[in-house]
């Protein structure tokens, strides 16, 4: 199944695949943004060509597998379940993991709830690892296609240089504010 998502200021399609085993829908979610990164086709990492360095096109991959995580219950027929008949349709839970997700909530309300769609929908947003937070320039807002009633849950001033001294947009920090429920894996 294809779904095209805007991304920055391009048109992406994604393939989705997807397999019922053990009683899980599971979809996975297929554009080259995603497979020229995979460790061993590229010799880099999924994250950065070296630990501790983002790619520069981090932002528009994860706006990507958001907006595709909001499409997929809408395209995908996952009617696999003998308890279930039908795909999952408008009341559904998004569960986010990290700052990569952390535009799930964000998109939910703009892109959906605001047009009537998936109104009764939410997100959980899950930390497991706080000390990466998606953190980027806060020049490159624009390029998540979002309002700028968002810019306050995004804005960001710390202690840090990398990646630019001053004012960021912090994925994190828009997740755990947008978010209805936030969890973490520890105290």
């Amino acid at each position: 199944v294809l779904a095209e998502v805007r991304v920055g200021d391009s048109i992406e399609t994604v393939r989705f695949f997807h397999c019922y085993k053990r009683g899980v829908d599971r979809v996975f979610v297929d554009n080259p943004m995603f497979l020229e990164k995979v460790w061993g086709k590229t010799g880099s990492k999924i994250y950065g060509p070296k630990a501790g360095l983002d790619y520069k096109e981090n932002q528009l991959r994860f706006s990507l597998l958001c907006q595709a995580a909001l499409e997929a219950p809408r395209v995908l027929n996952l009617n696999n379940n003998k308890y279930f008949s039908g795909p999952y349709g408008e009341d559904v839970i998004f569960i986010g993991n990290d700052w990569h997700t952390a535009l799930l909530p964000c998109y939910l309300k703009t892109m959906y709830q605001s047009n009537g769609i998936y109104k009764h929908a939410k997100v959980a947003f899950c930390i497991h690892n706080i000390a990466y937070q998606g953190r980027f320039p806060f020049t490159d807002f624009s390029s998540l296609n979002l309002p700028d009633e968002f810019r306050g849950s995004f804005d960001f001033i710390d202690g840090y240089e990398l990646p630019v001294k001053g004012r960021k947009i912090n994925w994190m920090k828009a997740g755990i504010l947008e978010s209805d429920r936030v969890l973490t894996v520890s105290p």
